[in-house]
């Protein structure tokens, strides 16, 4: 089955956009969310994929200057901070969250248009979760959104916009009708919604024991880690 939906995403190249979140996706998964790094072997193939396909995009939760920085390869797309950057109500919301960040006695990563904890590494992860779960609970009182994603809290403005509404003005803007989406976190399965009613679309799993088992459940393709996705690249 894994070959056959491989073959129809390349039968079509430049009418099909390939759409890959950064982190846990393409690049491996470090403590420190600056010192990740997408292999110089996977770039070589997203540069060969970029000539290809009619786009290429990362679709991240980094901003999207972050993202081009950690994947490296100028040829491809970035949207950043799961499609905020698209929508200018989202600035309305930026004094607000720093703002509540600011109260917060944990390290946040700024990342604009939202702001990230990571307890990846802590000395007592389950005792730093419970500790963040009380923020989630503040934020969301404070009317913000809170999600939980891999060892992170990510707090975002209230507004209707992710990774999913950021992959269809995409694809509404090239006129493509064909899609595959890889990415390994919550997140993502707004991505793989966002694919729903087209001519073909294409959802890769990035598994591991931290992300949410329905992503694995939603999938057309479930790959191990990064190294097995770049396989999959390859046959592209």
């Amino acid at each position: 089955m894994a070959a056959d939906l491989l073959a129809s995403v390349r039968e079509a190249p430049r009418r099909t956009a390939l759409l890959l979140d950064v982190d846990g996706t393409l690049a491996p998964i470090v403590e420190r969310p600056e010192d990740a790094q997408v292999p110089p072997e996977t770039r070589v193939e997203l540069e060969r994929l970029a000539a290809r396909y009619a786009l290429v995009a990362s679709v991240s939760g980094r901003t999207s200057a972050d993202a081009a920085a950690t994947v490296g390869v100028e040829t491809v797309v970035y949207v950043g901070t799961h499609g905020l950057e698209l929508e200018p109500e989202a600035e309305r919301w930026a004094a607000a969250l720093h703002e509540f960040a600011a109260g917060v006695a944990w390290p946040a990563e700024d990342k604009a248009l939202s702001v990230s904890f990571h307890y990846r590494g802590a000395l007592d992860e389950a005792a730093a979760r419970a500790e963040l779960e009380e923020v989630a609970a503040r934020a969301r009182a404070a009317g913000l959104r809170a999600r939980f994603g891999r060892k992170v809290l990510e707090l975002m403005p209230p507004i209707d916009a992710n990774k999913g509404t950021a992959i269809r003005r995409l694809l509404a803007d090239r006129g493509l009708e064909r899609a595959l989406y890889a990415g390994d976190d919550t997140t993502d399965l707004d991505a793989f919604r966002a694919l729903d009613g087209l001519e073909l679309g294409v959802r890769i799993a990035v598994a591991s024991p931290e992300g949410p088992s329905a992503l694995r459940v939603a999938a057309d393709l479930v790959v191990a880690d990064p190294a097995e996705l770049l396989g999959v690249l390859r046959d592209l």
